[in-house]
Parts: structure tokens; C-alpha cells; sequence
């Protein structure tokens, strides 16, 4: 809900040229994303660890499976999540009830119980719904329609994600990997089969801090995401919309089942299906809703490649990567800490970049497909590095060139997608065309965790084809998106 403007003019609410408000939320949603990564890059690697070393010793398969539905639901629940906020609790109370709900969660998985960790699981889900979507509408809500610091506010927030993402890793991969926390451990007669549930523990730790700055600076964001006026119906949209949420959920989950997998295929052919019969409309913003769904098919097969992050590439890092540099021991999951601190280094430069470049700078359309480029090189970088991982473990410089060709595409696509949305929907439909954008990052965090799913378990002989195919698969998607820009930018009319 947009802040009053007298409340935004009073001197003493600005700090550093913009709301006092925006810094709360900076600090919580930084420390919420370092719970969210801190625990995602254990995931797969707590499920497929041996009980011997305190995991739960499931396959690969199995693993990533789960790994891809779990992060396809965090996205999924964002959709209701917001129609809660919208039409019941206000986005100020949404997030705090939902941070309070993450935080349950990761102290759930702190517990080495099979059942409770996915106990912890769902909860993180649920509290991630209410919180993900709704601190972003709030920082939106700290400017008025015509301010011009709107766009500069969302790029110091977008950068308290990136540092909680980039932190989280190391912090977590430490407690949960490293011999010198296991050691210790042992010195004070502790089990260090158990250190990766303190490091599930420290994800929860640095949650209650985002709680804690939420709530203490909560005066700084008083005027926005408030509750709406009481309606008696006001219960009917969240209802339907979570319904309709579970369906979506169960069919996925259903497309893992023997005899069903033949439904995957149809989270990629409808909205190819719905992007043509727009595309080809008479009236002009059917047609540009035939534009979002290219950039919505485009964001689903980034992600599904992007996303194998926490997965697939996360268990190369593991099992076939160099884990001592310079004899220094390098936690596998520190890994994960390569792409954030890539947006965070390469975030400036490709600002700069499109301003320079002014009006020469490429179309939306054009820069997806460089973005899908990019990505088919991070996969084609991999192939040599598993033919030289049949000979032993490879140097950590082959998964980070991969991160940083991977961090470049997300720079072109992701921030790109979600403008491009918000400015080709109709007024009406803004909001539902948002909730289209999450599905695409869910449905391509599902089919992350099913590309996932071929990388084997422990035999490098096949991975040279793994990468190799995705890496062939994306490119001739890549070509297929450059030959259709001139379609898509006559459909976007005069959106750019």
C-alpha cells in the first residue's frame, strides 16, 4: 500500500536520500535470505550424506526430486501469500508472522529427526509465502508513484539479498562440513555426525535477527503494509487462490509419479500454447500478453538450468571438485556463495551498462536471449570439466567461470522479466501477471530438481552428456528466441 506523501516528506524519515524504512527492510529481508541459502546449500547434501556421517543416505534421484519440489513450493506459496496480505493481514503483519514461521522451520531441521526435518521443510515453506512477496510490496510502498529514488530503493534492497545470499554459505557450509567445527565438536564430546543440523540451526539463528531488526525499526515502516478495512468477503480470493495453489502443487507433484511423467510436458507446451493464441490476437493488449508469455517460457527453462545450483551442481562441487586450495580446506557448500557475490560485483556494471548504451541498448526480448546465451555457455564450460573429472577431482575454477556465465545471464533476464511484466500487463491483471512470474521461477525450480535427477551417483563416466545436453538443449532454445524477437517486440507494441 503506497505511504501517504506527507508522511514521506517529514526530513526526519529520510536517511541517505531515502526512507528510513528502506534500510529496516533492507536489514530483515538480508537476514532472511541468509537463512533461506544458508540452509538450501545443504539440502541435497545433507539428504544424499550416508547415515554414517549423519544424513539421510536417499539416492540422488530422490534427493534432488525433493530438493526441486521444495523450492518450486517456496515460489508457489508466494501467490497466496500476497492475497493473504492483500485482503486479510496487511504485508506488515504477513511478514512478521511469516518470519516467525521460517524460523520455526529451521530449528525444526536442527533437530536430527527424519520426520521433523520435513516438519521444518513445510514450515519454511509456508512462512516463506507470507514473507517472500509481501517485503517487497512494502518497499514499493515506502515511494510515491512519481518518485524517482523508487528504482534506486529496489537496487539497495535487491543488494541486502545478494549479501545474505553470499554470507549464508559460508557461514552454514562451515558449521555443517568443515573438520575444524566437526573437531570441535568432538572436543566438547558432541556427536559431529550432527554438524549439519547446527548448521540448519545457525539459517534459524539468522532469521530471528531479521525478526529482531524488523521489530525494533518497525516505527521506520508504520505507514505502509497496513491491514485493509474490514470486508466480509475479504476471506473469498486467498481461499481461491490457495486452492487453486494446491492444485497446481498436487499436479506437479503427481508429473513424479511412474506412468505420470508425461505431464511435464505440459508446463512447457500450455504456456507455449497460451503465448501463440495471444500472440496472434486482433485486439493489442491480448497481444502483449502473448509477449509475457515468451518471457514467461524463457524465464521457466533459465531457471530450470540456473537452479540446479543447490542440486546437480552442487553434488559436482562435492563429489568431483577440489575441496583444499593452497591446503586450506574449501567446504563444498561455499560454492554457493559464487553467484551472489558475481550480482553483487557485475549488479553495477550492467546498470551502467544500459544507461551508456541509452536507447542503442538491445530490446527485452534481445536480452533474455543473450541471457539464455550466457547460460548455454555456463553448461558447455562444464563439459570438459566432467571428461577431466573421470581422472579425479577438477579445479574449483571450472564451476566458478560456470557461476560467473551464469550470474551474467541472470543479470540480462531476471530483473529485465519482472520490469517487462508489471509494464506489458494490462492495469487490471498487474497483479495476477506477477503471480505468473513466480510460476514460472517455480515450475523451473521443479524441472531443476527433474534435469537433476539424471546426474547419477558418483560415476563421472556419463556427466560429460548431463551437461553436454542441457548445454545443446538451451541453445537451440536460445536460437529459437532470436529468431522470434522481431515477432514478440511487434506484440509488445510500445514497450521496449
Amino acid at each position: 500500500m503506497p505511504a501517504s506523501p506527507s508522511s514521506l516528506s517529514e526530513p526526519q524519515l529520510d536517511f541517505l536520500g531515502h526512507p528510513r524504512g528502506l534500510f529496516t527492510l533492507f536489514f530483515a529481508e538480508l537476514w532472511e535470505r541468509f537463512s533461506y541459502y544458508g540452509m538450501r546449500a545443504l539440502l541435497t547434501l545433507y539428504m544424499v550424506a550416508p547415515l554414517t556421517s549423519g544424513g539421510l543416505n536417499y539416492s540422488t534421484e530422490r534427493a534432488v526430486l525433493i530438493y526441486g519440489t521444495y523450492t518450486m513450493s517456496v515460489y508457489m506459496m508466494s501467490i497466496p501469500g500476497g492475497t493473504i496480505a492483500d485482503n486479510l493481514l496487511g504485508a506488515r503483519a504477513s511478514v512478521v508472522l511469516g518470519g516467525s514461521i521460517i524460523a520455526c522451520g529451521h530449528f525444526c531441521m536442527a533437530v536430527p529427526s527424519e520426520a521433523i526435518f520435513f516438519l521444518g521443510l513445510l514450515l519454511i515453506v509456508l512462512g516463506t509465502g507470507l514473507l517472500k512477496p509481501n517485503i517487497s510490496a512494502m518497499v514499493g510502498g515506502l515511494y510515491s508513484r512519481g518518485d524517482n529514488r523508487r528504482d534506486a530503493g529496489f537496487s539497495i534492497f535487491y543488494m541486502g539479498i545478494n549479501i545474505g545470499a553470499f554470507t549464508a554459505p559460508l557461514v552454514t557450509g562451515f558449521l555443517a562440513q568443515h573438520s575444524l567445527f566437526k573437531n570441535l565438536l568432538i572436543s566438547w564430546g558432541l556427536n559431529p555426525s550432527h554438524s549439519w543440523h547446527w548448521g540448519f540451526g545457525v539459517a534459524g539463528v539468522g532469521m530471528l535477527f531479521g525478526l529482531a531488526v524488523f521489530l525494533l525499526f518497525s516505527r521506520h515502516v508504520r505507514d505502509v503494509g497496513n491491514p485493509p478495512p474490514p470486508s466480509p468477503g475479504a476471506w473469498k480470493i486467498p481461499t481461491i487462490t490457495m486452492v487453486g495453489t494446491l492444485g497446481l502443487w498436487g499436479v506437479a507433484a503427481l508429473s513424479d509419479r511412474d506412468g505420470f511423467t508425461w505431464i511435464r510436458w505440459l508446463f512447457i507446451l500450455v504456456p507455449v500454447g497460451v503465448m501463440l493464441w495471444f500472440g496472434f490476437s486482433r485486439d493489442a493488449d491480448e497481444r502483449k500478453l502473448g509477449a509475457v508469455f515468451y518471457f514467461f517460457v524463457g524465464a521457466f527453462i533459465f531457471w530450470a538450468l540456473f537452479e540446479q545450483a543447490g542440486s546437480s551442481l552442487n553434488l559436482f562441487a562435492d563429489r568431483f571438485t577440489q575441496t583444499h586450495v593452497w591446503g586450506v580446506e574449501f567446504p563444498s557448500s561455499w560454492f554457493q556463495s559464487a553467484n551472489p557475490l558475481f550480482v553483487i560485483l557485475l549488479a553495477p556494471v550492467c546498470a551502467l551498462l544500459w544507461v551508456k548504451l541509452g536507447d542503442n541498448q538491445p530490446s527485452s526480448p534481445m536480452k533474455f536471449t543473450i541471457g539464455l546465451f550466457f547460460l548455454t555457455a555456463a553448461f558447455a564450460l562444464m563439459f570438459p570439466a566432467a571428461k577431466l573429472a573421470m581422472e579425479g577431482r577438477v579445479s574449483p575454477l571450472w564451476l566458478l567461470g560456470l557461476y560467473l556465465l551464469q550470474s551474467i545471464g541472470e543479470l540480462c533476464l531476471s530483473p529485465v522479466g519482472l520490469s517487462t511484466f508489471t509494464k506489458l500487463s494490462p492495469p487490471r491483471l498487474v497483479g495476477a501477471m506477477l503471480g505468473v512470474w513466480f510460476l514460472a521461477a517455480a515450475f523451473g525450480n521443479k524441472f531443476a530438481g527433474v534435469l537433476a535427477s539424471k546426474f547419477g551417483e558418483g560415476d563421472a563416466s556419463h556427466l560429460d552428456q548431463f551437461f553436454g545436453q542441457q548445454a545443446l538443449a538451451v541453445l537451440a532454445v536460445a536460437f529459437v528466441f532470436l529468431a522470434l524477437t522481431p515477432w514478440v517486440r511487434r506484440r509488445m507494441g510500445d514497450v521496449r
